[in-house]
């Protein structure tokens, strides 16, 4: 076993500091390109599904990069990966702000997913590796506070960016950030975390797992044709491959007995797999709803998607403190509860909407999933040994991209089905608007499914 504890050449804030602004980078990036995603439609001419391909390449990517990344950084050191996924990143950022077409584009935003996913990977597992047990939900809290952070300011400056310089200057903008991280990781992360040092790589695994993914994933956007149909169910078999493979071999990139013998960790990530199925649709769609259908700027549409983020940000902190006092599966289900009440609202979202009413069902979405993350992400990481810290940083990771991958397809199959492969024009309004209180609908579900998968995993329930 090789693990150094940071407190000779590190300092215990250089790293809160450092992940903080890693965990900044992902949701600033996703959420500033959100608020583009009508200039980018315009400018390459793409249509509804094309324009959802933006978002589903990068949370795909960085879904099938989690979890081997996750293993990988266990056995050869969590800092090297994480330093290397800036790297990655930096260079991603920059190609994606020159792209001369709709090809390119993809491509740099494949790449970033996959540093992204190796980021996600490490820095929390770097995080918990250096803080004592006492101070985990404090320090989660403030983590997911910079998540946060990052949600709240990209409206904003996102769409000041895109109306005064073009879209390319978000990347631009996220490229310095990268590119901050590296240089501070180098120069002041000199510890390297590697408890599982000796194992063996499943690269077998690897593939079963990114193959099964791309193929649900791809399925999901093809329904209901025939084609998507069967791309969809292989997709699910090949996942399932998986399964029976990790539970077979000796160093699995995936310990299976952590979700067979943890009721805990199981429902846990089961919880926040439909938490961010439910509530990721959430800004995609208030950002087209706001510049289609109200006819806002891109920042003018910015400074409301403002709301939800904030009261997040400030919320985070509180639940992650009060998940250090009693049960965090309580105070997560508590947030599945109200999160579920705004999706609801949503739902009842038309053309005359008024913007108070997409204020308030916003401080109400915000309240819920403020209160859920950090005290669901306590519980999970509370319930292994240091040993898996880095593997389930990342399942927390793969829960929460394949959440965000699913909500994004069910989206992009609604919008398929009802507005087709054309873009959104005025003609379409009304068709988008259907598509979009399905969503809302479907989302509210999963999100009462949710719910009582949070309490479930309750200490209550569970065998100790």
């Amino acid at each position: 076993m090789d693990i150094t504890p940071a407190t000779g050449k590190t300092n215990k804030t250089i790293v809160l500091v450092v992940s903080c602004m890693a965990a900044f980078i992902m949701p600033f990036s996703m959420t500033s390109v959100n608020i583009a995603l009508p200039t980018i439609g315009a400018d390459f001419s793409l249509s509804a599904v094309m324009i959802a391909w933006v978002v589903t390449a990068n949370i795909l990517a960085a879904g099938i990069a989690l979890v081997p990344s996750g293993r990988f950084a266990d056995i050869h050191g969590r800092r090297k990966i994480f330093i290397f996924s800036s790297v990655l990143m930096f260079v991603a950022f920059l190609t994606a702000a020159l792209a001369p077409n709709y090809t390119v584009l993809i491509i740099a935003r494949v790449l970033q997913g996959i540093g992204a996913g190796m980021s996600n990977a490490t820095y929390m597992a770097i995080l918990i590796s250096t803080y004592p047990a006492s101070d985990r939900g404090k320090v989660l809290g403030i983590n997911v506070a910079s998540v946060y952070i990052g949600i709240s300011t990209a409206p904003v400056i996102g769409g000041f960016l895109t109306q005064r310089f073009g879209w390319p200057s978000i990347f631009y903008t996220c490229a310095v950030i990268a590119l901050v991280i590296f240089i501070t990781s180098i120069w002041k992360i000199k510890e390297e975390w590697a408890e599982a040092k000796g194992e063996k790589f499943d690269l077998t695994g690897t593939v079963l797992l990114g193959i099964g993914m791309i193929a649900t994933i791809y399925g999901v956007t093809l329904l209901p044709t025939l084609t998507g149909i069967l791309i969809f169910v292989a997709g699910l078999a090949m996942l399932g491959i998986f399964v029976f493979w990790e539970s077979k071999i000796k160093s699995p990139i995936i310990n299976i007995n952590l979700f067979r013998h943890n009721r805990v960790f199981a429902f846990s990530n089961i919880a926040c797999l439909l938490n961010y199925m439910a509530t990721f649709c959430v800004s995609f769609l208030l950002v087209l709803y706001l510049q289609y259908i109200k006819g806002f700027t891109p920042f003018e549409a910015g400074l409301i998607l403002l709301v939800q983020p904030v009261i997040q940000t400030i919320v985070a902190p509180l639940a992650g403190r009060l998940s250090d006092k009693i049960e965090p599966q309580l105070v997560s289900t508590t947030g599945m509860v109200l999160t579920t009440a705004g999706l609801v609202m949503f739902a009842f979202l038309n053309d005359n909407t008024t913007i108070s009413y997409v204020i308030i069902t916003q401080i109400i979405t915000g309240l819920g999933f403020g209160s859920f993350a950090s005290p669901n992400t306590n519980a999970i990481m509370s319930s292994v040994d240091k040993k898996y810290f880095g593997v389930s940083s990342a399942i927390i990771g793969t829960m929460r991209t394949m959440g965000q991958l699913l909500s994004q397809g069910i989206i992009t199959l609604l919008f398929a089905l009802f507005i087709g492969h054309e873009s959104i024009t005025p003609v379409h309004y009304p068709a988008f608007m259907y598509s979009t209180q399905i969503v809302f609908i479907i989302s509210a579900v999963l999100c009462l499914i949710g719910t009582f998968t949070s309490l479930y995993s309750s200490n209550k329930f569970a065998k100790k």
